[in-house]
């Protein structure tokens, strides 16, 4: 059984549970093996039943007098059928004593409240409404299960003048018996159950009982496969149960029922019109669905990923890297080959797509959307799409995860569309600027809301914009991307002016898809990319290369480790992303592309890295936007590096999704590295790096880099807060230990 803290409200608590059947038989046993109360007692109507849960040890004692169960209790628990609770406070009514406290079980919230109303004129504070999301197609005391609750959920919904005392004490209860406690308002909770809970039943019931009634029952039921079980399992719950829970919820079930009744319509006439689009749109988006919403209500991620939750990783260095491998997709094309795909006309074939929460993020938003897309499957990912004025407004807000790139791009794409749309994301993507790009994009027209400059952005539905000229302040792909998106709405001729080269995946891609975009030199150092708006993306196919930012780990990795000698096949060389390349190569490091080719656009090379002496420099200005990603790795290089390494002109660090400079600073100053930040840059000193302990602050890499950092330092490095990892980089640690890097984890 789970320990908790707090259960040191409940030690002296004499509880009486009312209603010995499943939950309530389960909740008693459960709360006498744990210890955490001193006395529970049962009711039953039945004394059969209640002599039986005496002797399962369900309970310490019993009484099928309600009244002499209830008096002297701490903790009153409601076990019954939703509908008898009117009848149960009745009769409690006048032996419950001012301090106790009670609480039900019931699947349905608002017919509780009612009862309360009637039998006290309202709920008394000291009543805390909650329900367990356990169950088993069992019932009885006979099923009464100790771990029944264990690691599952349980909704409390306390009202605006509940006592606090109550709710601690009812939560603690719940926890004791290894529940984890959620809290809604009780309307919400009767609209939620009834889609996901009561409707299910509902629905099995009605399925099991039609093919009961047709000729060939017996062969049904004889040949049924797995999920034909899986899903009438739940037709053998307890029908008096399940029959009070429809009539209480009714209202919530019957708006369920009907919003299933149009879908399956849908769905007839699909099937009868032999319409395929429309089934694998219906049976992707339900897959993808399922999947999505289970992780994201679990806090885990979109993907299978190698790990979940608190990770720490503990870096044990190793010897000389040796073998080839090859890094997963590169990040920033994978978005961009889903948005575009989705808007473009046709279907379009994405290989080596990049499974990472990132790009799944991307992903599921488009099917949010509207837009069906088969896959992902090995890096496999078929598109179809709906044009550029297709999508379809979602349902819900559009949830990006960590993914600064989907939710800046996605402002652009969005800001024109005829349906109002909110980007969201999780707490650290949630404290990251997002003006530098709503404020181009208003004044092309959009109407975009911030929280201080800071996500979720509101999108008004409708806007007209108008192209623009924009010289961006900073050098960002993700902002010149996103104005450039929007232009493929907009009235006229949208620009973009840069005065350093950025990643220039947007336009390649644009022009893969048929797109006309025009980038011209008008200066030295600037350049000037147009497009109109007006057009039409036509379907493509595209081979997603390895990400540089990926393989930027293992060339330092290699670059630093003396002995070693690897090769990254099929990696990305685009010439706005190389600065990784060519800021080790002025270093001193042995890389070498070969099988230089083209795919999809993109050029990519197999490079080979070998270890060589590094000595420290002042990194060339030109290539900081080059190698932006990079630069967490890139620190690592330079404590290892001959002299001293200074870094300028690279603010844009400070705003990733850690402050990398600062963060980067303190991990190499633990280990013993000379290294001072400044404002836009560091200075780092060659140092032994020893062996301690460092905080990602959950950047994936800063994790890696410190990880990488280990092949040069005294002993091993513990890295906290390393789950955001699969964020950018599946498999990372499978690879590691491919070419000799050893990295363990510790996992809570």
């Amino acid at each position: 059984m789970n320990s908790k803290p707090g259960q040191n409200l409940l030690g002296s608590l004499r509880v009486a549970i009312i209603g010995v059947g499943l939950i309530g038989g389960s909740l008693a046993k459960a709360l006498r093996q744990s210890g955490s109360v001193a006395r529970v007692v049962g009711y039953a109507r039945r004394k059969s039943v209640a002599e039986r849960a005496l002797q399962l040890g369900v309970v310490d004692e019993y009484s099928t007098d309600l009244t002499t169960v209830v008096a002297g209790a701490d903790l009153v628990v409601i076990a019954t059928p939703v509908l008898s609770t009117r009848s149960i406070l009745e009769h409690i009514k006048p032996a419950l004593a001012a301090h106790t406290i009670v609480t039900d079980v019931g699947s349905a919230k608002g017919v509780v409240v009612e009862a309360c109303e009637q039998v006290f004129g309202r709920v008394p504070a000291k009543f805390v409404l909650g329900h367990p999301i356990a169950g088993s197609e069992r019932s009885g005391v006979e099923a009464a299960d100790a771990g029944l609750f264990n690691e599952h959920k349980v909704i409390l919904t306390p009202l605006a003048d509940s006592d606090a005392h109550a709710v601690a004490v009812v939560t603690d209860m719940w926890r004791a018996v290894g529940a984890e406690v959620l809290e809604m308002d009780v309307a919400h909770h009767d609209q939620v159950l009834a889609s996901t809970s009561h409707l299910p039943h509902l629905l099995a019931y009605s399925l099991v009982d039609t093919l009961a009634h047709q000729d060939a029952n017996q062969d049904i039921f004889r040949y049924a496969a797995g999920g034909f079980r899986d899903f009438t399992r739940i037709a053998s719950s307890d029908p008096t149960m399940w029959h009070d829970i429809m009539l209480a919820n009714h209202t919530a079930v019957l708006a369920s029922l009907d919003q299933f009744q149009a879908d399956l319509g849908r769905l007839r006439e699909a099937l009868e019109q032999k319409d395929s689009q429309q089934l694998m749109g219906v049976f992707s988006r339900a897959k993808a669905a399922r999947d999505h919403f289970i992780k994201r209500l679990d806090s885990s991620s979109y993907m299978n990923a190698e790990v979940t939750g608190e990770v720490t990783f503990e870096a044990m260095g190793g010897g000389p890297l040796a073998g080839q491998l090859r890094v997963p997709g590169d990040k920033s094309i994978s978005h961009r080959s889903i948005m575009l795909g989705a808007i473009a006309e046709g279907i379009t074939e994405i290989e080596g797509f990049l499974e990472g929460e990132d790009s799944l993020a991307t992903l599921q938003a488009f099917r949010d959307m509207g837009v069906v897309i088969e896959g992902p499957q090995d890096g496999r990912v078929l598109v179809h799409g709906v044009g550029l004025h297709g999508l379809q407004a979602p349902v819900d807000s559009v949830y990006l995860g960590n993914s600064g790139t989907s939710m800046r791009l996605l402002a652009g794409l969005l800001s024109a569309q005829s349906f109002a749309v909110e980007l969201t994301g999780d707490d650290s993507l949630s404290g990251r600027p997002m003006e530098r790009v709503a404020k181009p994009l208003r004044s092309m027209g959009a109407q975009i809301e911030s929280r201080d400059g800071k996500p979720p952005l509101g999108l008004a539905g409708g806007s007209a914009l108008t192209g623009i000229e924009y010289e961006l302040p900073v050098a960002s792909a993700q902002i010149k991307s996103s104005i450039l998106l929007a232009g493929l709405y907009a009235q006229g001729e949208t620009c973009v002016i840069e005065d350093a080269p950025t990643r220039d995946h947007t336009e390649r891609m644009l022009r893969g898809f048929s797109y006309p975009v025009t980038s011209t030199e008008i200066s030295s150092v600037q350049r000037r990319i147009c497009l109109s708006g007006g057009g039409v993306l036509k379907a493509t196919q595209i081979d997603v290369p390895a990400d540089i930012s990926s393989a930027a780990f293992f060339m330092v990795a290699a670059s630093i480790t003396p002995g070693s000698d690897i090769v990254l096949e099929h990696v990305g060389v685009n010439p706005t992303r190389i600065g990784v390349i060519n800021i080790l190569r002025a270093m001193g490091g042995d890389l070498t592309l070969v099988n230089e080719r083209e795919a999809g656009g993109e050029p990519v090379a197999d490079i080979r890295v070998r270890y060589a002496p590094l000595k420290g420099i002042d990194i060339p200005v030109d290539q900081v936007p080059l190698a932006i990603d990079e630069f967490p790795v890139l620190f690592v290089a330079a404590a290892c590096a001959e002299g001293v390494t200074r870094l300028t002109d690279a603010a844009e660090l400070r705003v990733k999704e850690s402050d990398r400079i600062q963060v980067m600073a303190d991990g190499l100053i633990t280990l013993g590295v000379t290294a001072q930040p400044t404002d836009d840059g560091i200075v780092i000193q060659q140092s032994t790096i020893g062996e301690g302990s460092v905080a990602s602050h959950g950047d994936h890499r800063i994790a890696m880099a410190f990880a990488v950092a280990s092949l040069r330092a005294t002993g091993p490095i513990e890295i906290s807060d390393c789950a955001n990892v699969a964020t950018s980089f599946p498999n990372f640690i499978g690879l590691a230990a491919k070419v000799g890097l050893t990295i363990n984890i510790k996992q809570q």
